[in-house]
């Protein structure tokens, strides 16, 4: 019986060591960034718009995360771990609108701490919103899907934006 138990543990503790292993690393996001959807305010529809900058407010040198003329459905923010809060500038690119007054901010307020994923991971922040506001020049809302931020990229932040429809011309 002893013999029996013995090769079951040792087979047993094999099989853990074996299925532990893991050769092709971390396959996994290994960031926790905030991943924000567009959308129409009106239909609720996603929307592609190429005439908008984002960047960080107050952040160090060149805070811009995105350029006008990349055509975005969906933005990273990236929140400052060391920082209870973060903020983002929208600065609308697209002739009449193209003035720092018509400027967006989004401000997130939120805790953060330190999760360890895995060997092959690492560690990495895991942020959880408390406080969320906006400015509303183009923004209509903004939403909150799900208030914990971890490395699954999927979107946790709704923007929706007030974007003009083209009418049909009447003539056709």
């Amino acid at each position: 019986m002893g013999k029996i138990l013995t090769s079951v543990i040792a087979a047993i503790t094999a099989a853990v060591i074996v299925s532990s292993c893991n050769t092709s690393g971390c396959l996994e996001n290994q960031n926790s960034l905030p991943l924000a959807g567009l959308y129409d305010s009106a239909t609720g529809r996603a929307v592609s718009i190429d005439s908008i900058d984002v960047g960080g407010v107050g952040a160090p040198d060149d805070s811009l995360l995105y350029k006008a003329g990349m055509k975005l459905t969906e933005i990273y923010l990236p929140f400052r771990s060391t920082q209870p809060s973060t903020s983002f500038f929208i600065h609308y690119a697209q002739k009449g609108l193209d003035d720092e007054r018509l400027n967006d901010t989004l401000s997130f307020e939120y805790t953060s701490r330190p999760y360890f994923a895995s060997e092959e991971c690492g560690a990495m922040f895991r942020y959880n919103l408390t406080r969320m506001s906006h400015t509303t020049h183009l923004i209509d809302s903004v939403k909150i899907v799900d208030s914990l931020i971890t490395n699954l990229a999927v979107q946790q932040i709704h923007i929706y934006f007030r974007v003009t429809q083209e009418e049909p011309d009447p003539e056709q």
